[in-house]
């Protein structure tokens, strides 16, 4: 290997640096004579190794510092900022003392409605669910088109788009009152979309970490459950006397810190997977100027080398000569590690896969379990606490707090997905094909656990007891974080990863669809069967069972793929025989 000088490009003052050459540096040989000579012998070789190796564990170590401020900052993020809205039950409480659409409340007639004294409230606890369905409704439903944003222009546009959306919904609430309660629904709207899109952004941070990927992507969706608590916190200050217009603009002036993870500590386009060597992000501040850089030896995705990119030290855009290999990780030809599928599946072929079908089936029945129990909680804590005020906020305020376990909880689920990587990591005897097997096999019990939490759950919010319910809140924060951080990683692991926006972003419009029936259902429970709501809890039991069927169809598969791979061993080492029997014979 010759020796370059990589001065200017290394931020080097001192052209005397002398330093092997990398694929990801443009280059200058030093012309022969006695200026090169004197160069060499003022830093001789063992200098230059040891300088070159200080270097090189310094800007490792920077490397890490900034892997690991992504991590926790995004933590922080997804904690605080993503699923804020799953926190309703605690502001319907704030809203309703706010005299929000107290307008819809009538006189009782004989003494019977919301309590034996007081006004018939029903159409106003309507109206409050309605609110909830449409932003949780809006919440999966526009994960499909900022999937598609995502994938197709990449991280920074997305974020400023998030940023964009929930500062608007944060805006909107703080400005809004009782005469003004239908800004509400927007409001809740932008708010819902705008987190869920942050939280996307967020998750290909897992790849940084190689075989903590799933845990990673896993904790991140514990994080989003979590921030449910962050509506306990306004309740909270609501009653020591700040304002709901002061929380809410304090949320607002967040976006500062949204904006400055976005150019600091997120890349522009996407975080491959795997990572290649020497992977930088996001923006590098010099003397010179900022700019957005990626420095790397080795670019995935270049399947036979016959081609490599214009810039690799520059992250690849859509319009770029690797569009479409970097932005998840597409890796080389065969499945790479992580990958379920081959690189080249379609989406449409991803899409009307069996495995896909019945994720959704399984994905969607629960999420209506758990949306359906968040919209009613309020009603249903003062069915059971015979509308005794104080009494439904102690509930209100345990059901919060217990959300905030979501991120305890949820990377559970991920070392259950990653257990079979650490007993292959040291003797790398898991790659390829088997690895992607493994990884998939791997779902089988996640999703299976998944669902019997589900069932478990749904029993006992059956039970019309109250104390039973705190049982209820545990069992339900831990089924609704197995449930999002599973499924994530379900799709990173099962398709290919340039289709993970897209499959995520369709999965959560699809199932969205399905958790409009909360609406009719809540309506059948404060109608015919009067605020009792056993019965549709049964028949919620019931439909849950369905999900069973997921995990089953996906054993079939990775069965069915594991005797292909030993069809295509047999038949590799029958061809290998064969050759050596002809070249034997000659």
């Amino acid at each position: 290997m010759g020796v370059i000088w990589t001065g200017d490009l290394l931020g080097h003052s001192n052209p005397g640096l002398w330093e092997p050459a990398s694929s990801c540096s443009a280059v200058r040989t030093p012309a022969p004579g006695l200026f090169t000579h004197n160069l060499w012998l003022r830093k001789g070789p063992f200098q230059e190794q040891k300088g070159s190796g200080q270097g090189a564990m310094e800007e490792q170590g920077v490397r890490l510092a900034k892997r690991l401020g992504t991590l926790l900052s995004g933590l922080l993020e997804c904690m605080c900022f993503a699923g804020v809205i799953f926190g309703w039950a605690s502001l319907v409480y704030v809203l309703k003392d706010m005299h929000y659409f107290e307008e819809l409340c009538v006189p009782a007639a004989n003494g019977m409605g919301n309590g034996t004294q007081g006004p018939d409230c029903r159409a106003q606890d309507e109206q409050l669910s309605l609110v909830f369905t449409i932003g949780s409704f809006m919440n999966n439903l526009m994960t499909f088109p900022t999937g598609y944003i995502f994938d197709r222009f990449g991280t920074m546009p997305a974020r400023l788009l998030a940023i964009s959306l929930y500062t608007s919904g944060t805006l909107l609430i703080a400005f809004s009152t009782a005469a003004t309660a239908l800004i509400l629904f927007p409001a809740m709207c932008l708010l819902s979309i705008g987190g869920i899109l942050l939280i996307l952004t967020n998750m290909q941070v897992g790849n940084l970490f190689g075989k903590h990927r799933s845990t990673i992507i896993t904790l991140y969706n514990g994080a989003f459950d979590s921030s449910s608590a962050v509506f306990l916190v306004v309740k909270l200050l609501y009653e020591q006397g700040l304002t709901l217009r002061a929380t809410f603009l304090f949320l607002s002036a967040c976006s500062a810190w949204h904006l400055t993870r976005t150019f600091f500590l997120m890349p522009r386009w996407h975080i491959p997977y795997p990572l290649p060597p020497r992977y930088a992000y996001g923006l590098r501040c010099r003397r010179q100027g900022c700019s957005y850089r990626t420095h790397e030896e080795q670019w995935p995705g270049l399947g036979d080398g016959t081609h490599e990119p214009s810039d690799p030290c520059s992250e690849p855009g859509p319009g770029g000569t690797d569009a479409g290999k970097a932005p998840m990780g597409k890796g080389e030809s065969g499945a790479g590690p992580g990958h379920g599928e081959p690189p080249g599946m379609s989406f449409r072929a991803c899409v009307f896969s069996k495995l896909f079908f019945w994720h959704l089936m399984w994905l969607s029945v629960m999420q209506l379990r758990h949306y359906l129990f968040i919209g009613t909680l309020n009603p249903m804590l003062e069915h059971l606490a015979a509308h005794d005020t104080a009494l439904v906020s102690t509930y209100t305020n345990a059901f919060a707090f217990t959300q905030l376990c979501g991120v305890l909880c949820a990377p559970w689920n991920g070392l259950i997905l990653d257990r079979h990587k650490r007993g292959r990591s040291k003797d790398g005897s898991a790659k390829g094909g088997s690895d992607s097997l493994a990884d998939l096999r791997s779902c089988v019990l996640s999703l299976a656990v998944t669902v019997l939490q589900c069932v478990a759950f749904s029993v006992c919010a059956s039970v019309p007891v109250l104390p039973v319910q705190y049982a209820t809140f545990i069992l339900q924060v831990l089924s609704r974080s197995f449930l999002y951080g599973g499924n994530a990683a379900f799709l990173a692991i099962a398709f290919p990863l340039e289709h993970f926006g897209k499959l995520y972003g369709l999965v959560m419009g699809l199932s969205a669809v399905v958790s409009l029936l909360q609406y009719p259902c809540f309506a059948l429970i404060k109608g015919p069967l009067s605020d009792d709501p056993f019965y549709v809890n049964i028949g919620l039991i019931i439909v849950i069972l369905l999900a069973f069927v997921s995990p089953l169809v996906v054993l079939r598969e990775c069965q069915r793929r594991e005797r292909e791979q030993e069809k295509q061993h047999v038949d590799s080492l029958s061809l290998t025989l064969t050759k050596a029997e002809v070249e034997s014979s000659i």
